[in-house]
């Protein structure tokens, strides 16, 4: 299965992008349609008006992004997120120019 550094940030509940949000290691089934995210089973589902994942346990909503380097992931809110312990040394070298684990070619 496929690790990625994504951007992770809770939609239910919270009203423009102002929901809680990490920078962490994902991990995607194949088909891309199944992320694990935090002990959470997250999966993809067209059709949802601000969000791309559901937890299949809770309902909550989520939006998945690859991160930005100019830091602007959350469209609405200047709310920077928690970077995940494991992931903030590849994160600081992709903000500083580098590519992300697994996306070297984009």
């Amino acid at each position: 299965m496929p690790d990625r550094i994504m951007y992770v940030q809770l939609k239910t509940g919270y009203d423009l992008d102002r929901g809680p949000s990490w920078v962490g290691w994902v991990r995607f089934s194949k088909t891309w349609k199944t992320a694990y995210f935090h002990g959470r089973t997250l999966r993809r589902w067209p059709g949802m008006f601000d969000a791309n994942f559901f937890d299949i346990d809770t309902g909550e909503e989520f939006w998945l992004s690859g991160p930005k380097r100019d830091r602007t992931d959350g469209r609405y809110s200047r709310q920077q997120p928690e970077v995940d312990e494991d992931a903030r040394e590849a994160y600081e070298a992709f903000l500083q120019g580098e590519s992300l684990p697994g996306r070297e070619r984009g």
